[in-house]
């Protein structure tokens, strides 16, 4: 007997003493020699006295299996997010233990937004991001130290006021570049890529900017220009005034190559952490773009909600307003690849 007609056969006695279901459909495959399959569907209908048996054929064209790209599967993976079910130390996760956990880490350089990029996070009912956890040099002494605080994290028993804790779904902090990161970079990657760690590398394009912020929060630190209380951030547009009133002096001798360094040093992170999973952010784009924010969500794997922070930016206008020996400043960029910088970005 052929084969296939054989297999249809038991199928359908199979069918016939499975008394309790009322109807079954019974497939089978037979091939013809030239590329084509029959495709025998049979269905036995046990409510009637009789059985009344179906067969009808189909045409299908057998096609290979087209053999898998590896580079479009890592870049298929690289999209998903991979979710962990954190079981804390401290406390019960309660009603929310089956709610799957996104871990991420934001790695950025000082006065490059990262303080505003996480208020924007938090605003988020199910995103807990932990500050810079490690300013202090007890928690990076070591790679053993390092592990260890971020296994604090991740297992959500790091608390401080923007831990959400039980319900939350995306966990993570910001890693200055200057804060242990790059010099246990190799152990830092194979720890993100074991634990599906998501980066976010946040980055500013306007390195100008960035060295007057950073130059003007240096001042302000012993300064302590507002009531005597030195603020990295501020919420008013008084205080921005304030602070802004200071004008640094930028060293235009060493300002080209002080700024290659800068750049060097983003594109050194990039290259040292590629094989995580990431994606780049600018500054300057998520100012002027507000699909930007939706964009991190979606990365996280997140539901998209809008994102909002009671943080008021300190140097708002033209850079000129902002730096006391501007005239050196011009004349130094002046004919380089940095001259763009003496523009207004935004």
């Amino acid at each position: 007997m052929n084969p296939p007609l054989f297999l249809m056969l038991c199928e359908c006695i199979c069918t016939l003493i499975s008394s309790f279901l009322s109807c079954l459909s019974c497939f089978s495959f037979c091939e013809n020699g030239n590329g084509r399959v029959h495709l025998f569907v049979s269905q036995a209908c046990l409510k009637q006295l009789s059985t009344v048996t179906k067969v009808q054929f189909q045409n299908i064209q057998v096609i290979e299996n087209p053999t898998p790209d590896s580079n479009i599967i890592k870049q298929v993976e690289a999209q998903i997010p991979t979710l962990h079910y954190p079981k804390p130390e401290t406390f019960s996760r309660g009603e929310c233990t089956q709610n799957p956990v996104t871990f991420f880490a934001i790695l950025s350089m000082q006065r490059s937004g990262s303080g505003w990029f996480e208020t924007l996070l938090n605003s988020h009912i199910n995103i807990s991001s932990n500050g810079e956890i490690f300013f202090p040099m007890d928690r990076r002494k070591n790679i053993s130290t390092i592990i260890l605080t971020l296994e604090r994290v991740y297992n959500l028993d790091w608390f401080n006021s923007a831990s959400k804790n039980e319900c939350s779904a995306a966990v993570g902090f910001k890693w200055m570049l200057n804060q242990g990161l790059m010099e246990h970079h190799k152990e830092i990657v194979e720890y993100f890529n074991h634990r599906g760690v998501a980066v976010v590398f946040l980055f500013r394009r306007h390195l100008l900017r960035r060295m007057v912020s950073l130059l003007a929060n240096s001042y302000d630190r012993y300064a302590k220009l507002l009531n005597g209380t030195h603020k990295s951030h501020v919420h008013s547009q008084e205080e921005a005034a304030a602070l802004s009133r200071y004008k640094p002096i930028i060293n235009s001798t060493s300002l080209i190559s002080d700024l290659k360094e800068v750049e060097m040093d983003a594109v050194k992170t990039i290259k040292y952490f590629n094989s995580t999973r990431h994606m780049v952010l600018y500054y300057e784009d998520l100012i002027t773009n507000n699909t930007k924010l939706e964009d991190v969500q979606e990365f996280l794997g997140l539901p998209k909600m809008e994102l909002t922070s009671r943080q008021v930016k300190i140097h708002k206008g033209p850079l000129s307003d902002f730096v006391k020996n501007w005239d050196d400043v011009v004349k130094t960029l002046n004919g380089t690849e940095y001259v763009s910088f003496l523009e207004a970005d935004y």
